[in-house]
């Protein structure tokens, strides 16, 4: 049976954010240390790990069918590969940085300026849209280091924490985009990949509605059910059991995590008691 090609990282965050969720969506990864591929054991896959400054053209060649990668490196070097799925971790931004000193007011002080990035074809867009010329200086590594040798006014890198740009004594003054990793398809991926790419594609998705959703089940006073039922949007409806106390019934529903303790509060002043949230690993709609 044929096997889909999957690229992730070699090392780094994304990495092991990328094999967390191959796991989670039930994938056993057969990895030892420093191998460039790894097969799965129960499911037509095969990982390669690669940097990821490469994974886009082996995408455009169809060495690899499909690629956990940043967006934001699509972005940069990949704009005609198609996303699949925004799978919603390893975020960052890509920003516009200046020395803590520089007296930056807008945009407009990024005219005639040297700046040091490695993403000059996302900096030249941004620019280009903005009606700035500037001087890009193209760096491999330790951008955040160009203005404090001199080899540059302002930068253009990844952020995430910021705690590499307060270590440079930089800051942050512009943002040009927000990345996240990203599942990817080769533009020449043939019909049979295709068809199981829809099958992990599936998996992921029930393994992300699951973790953006809460399990909630709670008593409540019959009286109260109607107003109850109304807070609880659930997937369809929530589900209303009998308890064996008279006038009283178990609610059981499915909530947005990031709505979770607004709704608490609501179900609270509506009577409900007794509220237990629990975690869900998968959601399959």
């Amino acid at each position: 049976m044929s096997k889909l090609k999957l690229a992730v990282q070699k090392e780094g965050r994304l990495h092991d954010d990328s094999m967390q969720i191959l796991k989670e969506v039930g994938i056993s990864i057969d990895n030892g240390k420093d191998q460039l591929k790894a097969l799965a054991r129960n499911f037509p896959l095969e990982v390669f790990y690669l940097r990821n400054g490469d994974i886009p053209q082996y995408l455009k060649d169809g060495v690899v069918d499909v690629a956990i990668i940043g967006e934001n490196i699509l972005i940069e070097k990949g704009t005609e590969i198609r996303i699949v799925e925004k799978l919603g971790f390893s975020t960052c931004k890509v920003s516009v940085a200046v020395p803590k000193s520089d007296n930056y007011k807008s945009i407009q002080d990024l005219h005639g300026k040297r700046i040091a990035t490695s993403y000059p074809n996302t900096v030249n867009k941004f620019l280009q849209k903005n009606n700035i010329e500037a001087e890009l200086h193209i760096i491999n590594g330790s951008v955040e280091i160009a203005p404090n040798i001199g080899l540059a006014d302002a930068i253009v890198d990844i952020v995430s924490s910021g705690s590499t740009l307060f270590k440079n004594n930089l800051k942050e003054v512009e943002v040009i985009l927000k990345s996240e990793a990203v599942l990817a398809a080769s533009p020449i991926i043939s019909e049979e990949k295709q068809a199981i790419l829809e099958k992990l594609q599936f998996r992921l998705q029930s393994v992300l509605k699951g973790r953006q959703s809460k399990y909630i089940l709670l008593n409540a006073p019959n009286e109260k059910l109607k107003d109850i039922i109304k807070i609880l949007p659930g997937m369809k409806s929530p589900t209303v059991l009998p308890l064996a106390q008279e006038g009283w019934s178990s609610v059981h529903s499915v909530i947005n995590k990031n709505e979770f303790w607004e709704i608490i509060d609501e179900l609270k002043l509506n009577g409900a008691q007794g509220i237990l949230v629990c975690p869900i690993n998968n959601m399959v709609i």
